[in-house]
């Protein structure tokens, strides 16, 4: 396996970085009331969108003189940001090593939906995906998940809030869960950002041992499954990972994942066009999914700089939905979005980062 590299760390850490014990172990030795102050200090971030502690008017004006000395409220910033013509807002998120992710915050009626990134890079291989391009270079921290939500708040008018949080950016979420269900848990807090757990849905491509541990886990978030063919051969071929797991093993943990938590499982499905979209295909597909409690949610291709695929013809992806639906299995197809700022997940950041290499394999 390949080792990813050191992550360098700020010359002063972030407030949320250090946690709430060391937060207070390290405000103890400048305020005699330490306690009180890192509740302060954690509220005025998740809560009250401060990104300096000058802002943060009820911390006496001495510890706010001295704070910057010690902390910085955020590690990450945003270091670009594009608005596509349907209100889609891209955010290329740098983090205190200088790698950068992205983020997506999107619109729809009163939904205010964060698309967020688990690794800078991502190591599963798929053929069809601009965020593997180059690799995996290390996984988030729990603070770097975090405050991708607080960046892409922050965006928000002081009136709106974050309604809907997908863990379908850039990596795979399973390779870093117990840094994302950490980060999740400060985000569905009431004490955080207060967003429902019924609103949050991760992405996976299939980890079965990982998707027991989320069920296992007691947190009853939704399940999307990246299938994106209907049989092992083909899925194999756009999904390498596929050759270590096989489709029964996932099929297995998703049944599994929905008999402890009760939530249904989504199938997300990109179609691609001549390879994957054919009518034995659906045919396929609604015999390997018919009689489950699932949905499956057809994407048609994003089209990527340097990939071979095509997005299919409308009807195609009409027929392909309809073969479905007569096996009675549940389908939709995703509206696109941001398709004019490089919204596919991992455009954003190829393109500003085209001239850089491959990540190092030290």
């Amino acid at each position: 396996m390949k080792k990813l590299p050191l992550v360098i760390d700020p010359v002063n850490p972030g407030a949320l970085e250090l946690g709430h014990e060391s937060l207070k172990s390290l405000l103890s030795g400048l305020d005699s009331n330490a306690v009180l102050r890192a509740r302060q200090l954690e509220r005025w971030i998740l809560q009250g969108r401060a990104t300096k502690f000058e802002d943060m008017s009820d911390l006496p004006a001495q510890l706010r003189s001295i704070l910057p000395l010690k902390l910085v409220p955020l590690t990450c910033s945003v270091a670009h940001g594009s608005t596509a013509l349907d209100g889609t807002r891209k955010l290329l998120i740098k983090l205190a090593d200088s790698h950068t992710v992205e983020t997506v915050l999107m619109f729809e009626d009163d939904r205010r939906t964060v698309c967020i990134s688990t690794q800078v890079g991502c190591g599963m291989g798929c053929t069809f995906c601009a965020s593997g391009i180059a690799g995996v270079a290390r996984n988030l921290k729990s603070h770097e998940i975090l405050e991708q939500l607080l960046l892409a708040r922050n965006e928000l008018p002081a009136s709106e809030r974050i309604t809907h949080v997908v863990v379908m950016g850039m990596g795979e979420p399973m390779a870093n869960l117990a840094n994302l269900l950490e980060a999740l848990s400060i985000a569905t807090s009431p004490k955080g950002l207060g967003i429902s757990a019924r609103n949050v849905t991760i992405s996976t491509v299939g980890i079965p041992g990982k998707i027991l541990e989320l069920a296992e886990s007691g947190r009853k978030y939704h399940l999307a499954i990246s299938l994106h063919a209907p049989e092992d051969a083909l899925r194999s071929r756009l999904m390498p990972t596929n050759e270590k797991t096989g489709i029964q093993a996932i099929l297995e943990a998703a049944g599994e994942f929905f008999t402890k938590t009760g939530r249904q499982v989504t199938y997300e499905y990109i179609l691609l066009g001549g390879v994957n979209d054919r009518q034995e295909d659906a045919e396929s597909l609604g015999k390997l999914l018919e009689g489950r409690k699932a949905h499956v949610n057809l994407i048609p291709f994003n089209p990527v700089d340097g990939l071979p695929w095509n997005r299919p013809d409308n009807e195609a992806i009409a027929r392909f939905r309809q073969s479905l639906e007569k096996r009675r299995v549940s389908a939709s197809v995703r509206k696109r979005k941001g398709a004019d700022i490089d919204a596919a997940c991992g455009q954003l950041r190829r393109r500003h980062e085209a001239p850089k290499a491959k990540w190092p394999s030290s």
